[in-house]
């Protein structure tokens, strides 16, 4: 059966593939309602749509906004129209709009609806906003609103002053007779002529004379008056308002705006005032008006792009339906490719026939989106004869046409120009039978007319080349075709494989043969230079790509240059590591592709990529002698891979675009060359795809024998391949069997001995090793550095670690088998640098390591003697480590022992023999000061061990006079120490003073351990003479206190009542009395006897004064003569002990001194008083 015969509807019938707003002719106005299909989505945005607006039908609203979004061809501006078409329910030949509709809606409820919502008087206003306000201010859209609503009402809305005339002329009731009159005058209509009022007023202002019986003048004023085509929102919504009124209470008016969010973009003045006029319609009409827009955006994308608060405007438009091409292929399938039973039914029979086959033809290879063939034998029969894949393809591949090229914008993506490929697909293949497919070439020439020409261009010179068989074949033109619809398309990658399933035009086609033939017309187009290819992906070239692609096939790049790019991609990108981690070892590796070394050289071990540009990439011989003698591992890459040339061609591209100044060429050449720097980025993500391949395709060579390596990625392999070489090279990293992590590990190590750790079997291999090299350089007298070893042992065949090193050697130390010295020093384990010493680049090429010497046992015979005799000791080790270190440990007891004499005793007091520890100080120090070295500190113990024996006998008395005198000498020392502050007290005791003169010359002897034990009875003979003068103060003290106290109460007799100050003194000079027994000095003693003095005379001041003030209150009566009052005399009082304390004078000068103080101290209590009595 040929397919033309299978449709239900003729194939070749006109359909208005592409729907137009403003398009109302009948016919086509009645094709789109008949053929119009509710899919899915339109049932549900129906029913939504339908539910608000009968909703207002009962209820008065302000929510009377209708915002339809959808991408380019979703069906929006469709949908519009059609709802449109629906609520003015005009006749249609013969047919009211609902009852095209009546037999789509499958739901009775959704049909109730639609069939109330058309029940009322309805107007449209149905309009592209793009097409009506070419002119865009800040009210464009109450201008465009305002235009085509007063066209509606017939009036001429371009202009508003003509409106306001209609306007007047109409509520006069004269715009008929106006219209009659005019024409009558002018000879053409007022219609046609309005547009130019201005070349026509005599005729307008005569024609309002005759009609308005007006005056010429009046005439003129009324037409030339002030009105300006400035119109505010709320004066347009009050003539709507009115309008609506006029038509009764369920009138509805729509306008039904197109492409609102295109025109509006990301002006927010425009939105501002949309928002403002649709604020204004709902307050004022109340749902009776209602304003239906359809934008690419959602609102609220518009809204936020356009930023201010657009919240109003929002609450506004309610209802919001967003279209998608989703359902396309519903429509085609029932617009385009409705079968007939008997086309299903054989259809049906041939997909179950062919099953297998068409499952096999259509399997995409790297596709992205969910692109398949047939899912059984009903979609076969609804698609054929097209495969499901294509609808999704062919909407991308419109849309992208229509982004990347001027006349393609022209297209829409939706189903309705879909509608047009679709169908003249089908017709091109319409006299085939039922084996055949629509290939997706077949679609291009559906868009070839609205292509730019250079794209035509292209294609049309490919054609002609194919005609005259000038290197192109016909089916190269169809290939071609091909590349160029699928040119932006991201989803399917334009390989040989893809491509041809694409080519496929028949149930019974070749794959394989398929695949041959298009990769030879690929080969053609590539040679000729129509097409380029990225990879295993081909691209259509335009004429300008064309000669930029020529150019970069042209440009010459040094192969010295791919090298370089292997090798940063290899080493900065896919291996970046710059140190190989074997066990717990990082080995440093040198970077090789072919000859050319990436980064910089270092010892050890090295890695070589030999790549298809090496001359020596084939000589088996060469590659395995090569690893032999050489500390290397080979990377043979294969030659069946693209990486070099991918590489190639990029180098190519990013040659070509540093050469070019951009910004002078034209805006297509420079789009070309950005393309090709996004091409040139593809390559080298590609290259890297290729070279981790072809690592892990690669062969090995390391030591000299081709190895079999095995990896599930490039970066596992070369670490196992390193690994093989780490191995091959370091061989004898094996002996450090523990590592250590940290200094602390090492510590723990040269502290071994003292924190009692086994250390046995601890890389014993290491040790032996490091010994045995030490000892051969001692043999051959030849010094070692720690610098030395390191450097040796970190080295091939070793590898070691250099805190391992330092390990080892520092076991080495702690076992005695080695010395280390620093500056001819001996270092012993436990010197705080030790860890500098063994790791510290500054230090270790300073430090010095060598075997060591053992200590004679004659010397170590006569060590243990004489510890045992110095120390009193029996348990003296005699081997000779223990021996040495028994000997440190005892010597710096004793030294410390001392040391704490020195600053603890004798550096706060004076202690007799000083000098002595002092010595023995010294004296062990310099033994001490040979601890690093057995021989050496044995020796000088021996050497020294008459003066240790002869400093231990001398500070036998010293140890005695610590443990059992110091207290009784410290204790004579206080004591003395206090009678000398009060020497002056005993110039007359005989007995006091040579009691001191004693302690003093026992105190101050060099030796005075035997006199010591007299001290006690010399401090208690002082003591009581001191306590004999210590009573005498007393005495005295206490009558000078009586006769005070005496005093006072006698004086207090003058004085008539009580003063609390004079009774306060007495009381505390009282309480005094009682103190002063426990006095203990006789300081203390004349300090009271001074306090008392002070005391007893500022109270009699006192209370003088107070009979003074008394005796001046109780003066002579008036009768009586007055005598001059005679104030009493001022006697200060002092006491002859506070005047003349006690004090020894022992010359001329003392008692000078001593007797001018006794006159400045009267003379000063003289100079405030009338008198001084001493008592």
């Amino acid at each position: 059966m040929k397919l033309k015969n299978m449709f239900e509807k003729d194939i070749n019938r006109n359909i208005n593939g592409v729907v137009k707003v403003g398009d109302d002719n009948l016919d086509s106005v009645q094709q789109e309602l008949d053929e119009y299909i509710i899919t899915r989505e339109l049932r549900r945005h129906f029913s939504t749509f339908l539910e608000n607006y009968t909703a207002a039908l009962d209820q008065p609203t302000d929510k009377m906004g209708v915002w339809i979004s959808g991408f380019f061809g979703s069906g929006k501006s469709h949908f519009l129209k059609m709802l449109s078409y629906l609520l003015e329910n005009k006749e249609v030949n013969g047919k009211t709009a609902f009852e095209y509709f009546e037999d789509k809606f499958d739901d009775a409820y959704m049909e109730a609806e639609a069939r109330r919502a058309t029940g009322v008087p309805t107007e449209a206003i149905l309009f592209n906003i793009d097409i009506e306000g070419k002119k865009k201010n800040k009210e464009a859209i109450k201008n465009v609103f305002a235009k085509v609503f007063y066209d509606h009402l017939g009036y001429y809305g371009s202009d508003l002053k003509v409106v306001h005339l209609e306007q007047f002329l109409d509520e006069e009731g004269k715009l008929e007779d106006f219209k009659e009159e005019f024409e009558k005058r002018r000879g053409k209509s007022w219609e046609e002529a309005r547009a130019r009022y201005r070349f026509h007023q005599d005729g307008i202002v005569k024609s309002l004379m005759a009609v308005c019986e007006m005056s010429e003048d009046a005439a003129k004023n009324a037409f030339k008056g002030e009105d300006t085509n400035e119109l505010s929102i709320k004066n347009l919504v009050s003539d709507i308002k009115k309008y609506v009124d006029s038509k009764g209470k369920n009138f509805r008016l729509l306008f039904m705006v197109d492409e609102i969010g295109q025109y509006i973009g990301n002006d927010s003045d425009l939105m501002l005032n949309l928002q403002s006029l649709v604020e204004e319609i709902g307050t004022q009409c109340k749902g009776q008006v209602w304003v239906m827009v359809t934008s690419q955006e959602a609102i609220d994308e518009i809204v936020k792009v356009s930023g201010d608060d657009f919240s109003k405007i929002q609450g506004r438009f309610n209802t919001r339906l967003s279209l998608s091409s989703s359902s396309v292929d519903e429509v085609i399938e029932k617009r385009v490719l409705a079968k007939n039973e008997e086309a299903a039914s054989l259809l049906e029979m041939e997909y179950n026939k062919e099953q297998a086959v068409l499952k096999n033809l259509y399997t995409f290879s790297d596709s992205v989106l969910d692109i398949k063939g047939y899912t059984g034998p009903e979609e076969f029969a609804m698609t054929y004869p097209f495969v499901p894949y294509q609808f999704k393809i062919i909407q991308d591949v419109l849309s992208q046409i229509r982004k990347h090229g001027n006349s393609g914008k022209h297209l829409s993506s939706g189903e309705r120009s879909m509608l047009s490929a679709f169908q003249e697909a089908a017709q091109k293949v319409q006299d085939k039978d039922e084996t055949s497919l629509v290939p997706f070439y077949n679609f291009y020439d559906t868009v070839h007319t609205f292509l730019d020409s250079p794209i035509r261009r292209v294609i049309e010179r490919c054609q002609s080349a194919a005609e005259h068989h000038d290197g192109i074949e016909p089916r190269d033109v169809d290939v071609l075709k091909l590349l160029y619809l699928v040119r932006y398309l991201d989803d399917i990658k334009a390989n040989v494989d893809n491509i041809a399933i694409l080519m496929i035009d028949n149930i019974e086609t070749d794959k394989i043969n398929l695949r041959k033939e298009v990769q030879a017309s690929l080969d053609r187009l590539y040679n000729q230079n129509y097409i380029s290819r990225n990879g295993d992906t081909y691209y259509f070239l335009t004429d300008e790509e064309q000669d930029i692609a020529r150019d970069i096939k042209n440009t010459p790049v040094d192969t010295a240059q791919i090298i370089k790019a292997i090798g940063d991609t290899v080493y900065d990108d896919i291996f970046t590591s710059k140190r190989f981690k074997y066990g717990k070892n990082d080995f440093s590796f040198n970077q090789y592709v072919d000859e050319t070394q990436h980064g910089a050289p270092v010892s050890g071990m090295g890695l070589r990529f030999i790549t298809v540009a090496h001359d020596q990439a084939h000589n088996e011989m060469w590659l395995m002698n090569q690893t032999f003698s050489n500390p290397e591992a080979f990377i043979v890459l294969p030659e069946d891979n693209d990486y070099f040339n991918q590489l190639e061609e990029a180098k190519k591209i990013d040659k070509y675009v540093k050469k070019q100044n951009t910004s002078t060429q034209p805006e297509t050449v420079q789009e070309i060359i950005a393309k090709k720097r996004r091409e040139m980025r593809q390559l080298e993500s590609r290259a890297k795809d290729s070279l981790e391949k072809a690592i892990l395709d690669g062969k090995v060579y390391v030591g000299g024998e081709s190895i079999n390596v095995l990896a599930g990625n490039a970066k596992a392999k070369i670490e196992q391949v390193l690994s093989k070489l780490a191995e091959h090279v370091y061989n004898k990293n094996y002996m450090i069997e523990t590592n250590v992590d940290s200094d602390a590990d090492i510590l723990k190590i040269l502290n071994s001995k003292h924190q009692q750790m086994n250390l046995d079997g601890l890389n014993d291999e290491a040790m032996e090793e490091v010994g045995t090299f030490l000892e051969t350089r001692k043999k051959l007298n030849q010094p070692t550095s720690m610098g030395e070893i390191q450097k040796r042992y970190q080295d091939k065949p070793y590898g070691w670690k250099q805190i391992d090193i330092a390990a080892v050697v520092a076991r080495l130390l702690v076992g005695h088998q080695i010395e280390l010295k620093y500056g001819g020093q001996k270092i012993n384990p436990t010197d705080r640098k030790v860890i500098d010493y063994l790791r510290n680049p500054k230090d270790v090429d300073k430090v010095q390591v060598s075997r060591r010497i053992a200590v004679s046992e004659d010397l170590k015979r006569k060590s243990v003697k004489f510890l045992r005799d110095y120390l009193n000791r029996q348990d003296v080790p005699e081997t000779e480590q223990e021996l040495v270190d028994f000997t440190i440990e005892q010597l710096e007891v004793l030294k410390n022992h001392y040391q704490d004499l020195l600053n603890n005793e004798y550096r706060v007091k004076i202690y007799p023999d000083k000098e002595l520890v002092g010595e023995a100080d010294e004296l062990l120090s310099e033994i001490l000061s040979r601890k690093n070295d057995n021989d050496a500190l044995l020796s000088i113990l021996i050497k020294k061990q008459d003066d240790l024996l002869d400093s231990q006998e001398d500070l036998e008395v010293v140890e005695d006079f610590f443990k059992s005198q110091k207290s009784v000498f410290d204790s004579a020392r206080k004591y003395l120490s206090d009678l000398n502050r009060e020497r002056d007290y005993f110039f007359d005791n005989e007995q006091m003073k040579q009691s001191m003169e004693e302690i003093n010359s026992i105190l101050k002897m060099d030796h005075p351990y035997n006199q010591i034990k007299k001290l006690p009875e010399l401090v208690q003979e002082a003591k009581g003479e001191y306590s004999k003068l210590l009573n005498e103060k007393l005495e005295n003290l206490e009558a000078q206190m009586d006769r005070g106290i005496s005093e006072i109460e006698t004086k207090m007799q003058e004085m008539k009542g009580t003063n609390s100050s004079v009774s306060e003194g007495l009381s505390f000079l009282r309480q005094k009395k009682e103190a002063v027994k426990k006095n203990e000095t006789l300081t203390q003693m004349d300090a009271a006897v001074t306090q008392v003095n002070n005391l007893v005379n500022n109270t009699l001041a006192t209370i003088q004064r107070t009979i003074d003030v008394q005796n001046k209150v109780n003066q002579t009566p008036p009768n009586k003569p007055k005598k001059p009052y005679v104030p009493p005399k001022k006697v200060e009082h002092i006491y002859r002990g506070v005047l003349c304390p006690a004090k020894l004078v022992s010359s001329v000068e003392d008692v000078n001194n001593y007797v001018e103080n006794i006159r400045k101290e009267l003379l000063r209590l003289l100079s405030n008083n009338d008198g001084v009595r001493i008592e």
